[in-house]
């Protein structure tokens, strides 16, 4: 927390579409308004950002053919990169920290790549292991092979969870000696296309958002054993025109009461209210801006990235009917990921 209530988020864009890299704003805690203070153009379309357990060290994938992550000091008014990328898996959609460790979630090579952390949260690297995925889907094209679109530790920070939207799964896997094993993989629906995964604050329910349905999957969690199993699938916006509405994020809220996703295409913001192991759809509203591909929430606030009209807009949430309200907006071009930290 910075002085004067306020706190600082972290935007990530697209710089091969004239995206600004990676950007440090204030937060201020009175009215959630976003204030540029700095940024960085240190590597190409840094699309997701996560940060460190001690918000010192800013983690980036670089979205690129090739691959690769980052890390910036972000103790200052700007981020300041420190040692060099390490190259991982093709087109990197996601990472997370996870015991000492940064993973990847590796959509072209469909893949989850390990690097090491040093104690001072530098990357250490080169990759320690790389645990590839296998498989695919009904939909032509976007499932003919493996697309690891998302990992992150379980909240008993036991199981690494990655998300597969080529094979329509979700793997479980240990992680010992720099080194990912598949513990479980739990088969989806077919063709729905699991793009994002998150648990619920009781850590008994995780929610997968779906690409290609477009639908959020209710799963209970077993921390104990690592099991995960497919309860109920709820539509997020029903009646939607085929080929118009996609879903990105999805992030529940922290009383565990409402799930919110982004959905482009349609360009809105779907909440739905959890009723015990299933959902219901409350409403939509505006996204506020045209192809929603990330949220995140903090304070009471939804804030949303805005990948093609170039803005994060936040939301104020209603805390009884968890309806976001339109607060305000910053530009920031080919906008592709905000974190609150």
């Amino acid at each position: 927390m910075a002085d004067g209530g306020r706190r600082r988020a972290f935007i990530g864009s697209f710089t091969a579409a004239g995206g600004p890299g990676v950007i440090m704003a204030a937060v201020d805690t009175a009215d959630g308004s976003l204030a540029v203070l700095g940024g960085v153009n240190g590597v190409p379309d840094p699309s997701y950002l996560a940060l460190a357990p001690d918000g010192g060290t800013l983690y980036a994938v670089s979205e690129t053919a090739e691959g690769a992550v980052a890390a910036y000091r972000v103790t200052g008014e700007a981020p300041e990169p420190v040692g060099r990328p390490v190259p991982v898996g093709s087109g990197p959609t996601h990472l997370s920290v996870f015991d000492g460790h940064l993973l990847t979630a590796d959509y072209g090579s469909g893949s989850v790549s390990v690097v090491r952390l040093r104690p001072d949260g530098t990357l250490e690297g080169p990759v320690s292991a790389v645990l590839r995925h296998t498989g695919s889907g009904p939909h032509t094209p976007r499932q003919q092979g493996p697309h690891a679109h998302h990992v992150q530790p379980d909240p008993s920070r036991r199981w690494a969870v990655s998300v597969d939207l080529g094979t329509d799964s979700v793997r479980v896997c240990t992680l010992a000696d720099g080194r990912l094993e598949l513990h479980r993989e739990v088969a989806l629906r077919p063709g729905s296309g699991p793009r994002h995964l998150a648990f619920h604050p009781e850590g008994d329910r995780a929610y997968v958002v779906n690409e290609l349905a477009p639908t959020i999957t209710v799963c209970r969690w077993n921390a104990a054993d690592g099991t995960l199993k497919p309860l109920t699938e709820t539509q997020v916006l029903p009646g939607a025109p085929d080929g118009d509405a996609y879903p990105s994020g999805v992030v529940v809220s922290p009383d565990g009461r409402f799930v919110w996703t982004a959905v482009r295409g349609e360009d809105v913001l779907c909440v739905l209210a959890v009723e015990g192991e299933s959902l219901r759809l409350v409403g939509t509203v505006p996204c506020g801006g045209h192809w929603p591909r990330a949220l995140t929430e903090a304070d009471g606030y939804l804030y949303v990235a805005n990948e093609r009209s170039g803005d994060v807009t936040w939301f104020r949430l209603d805390p009884d009917t968890g309806l976001p309200r339109r607060a305000g907006s910053v530009r920031v071009p080919a906008a592709s990921c905000v974190v609150v930290g």
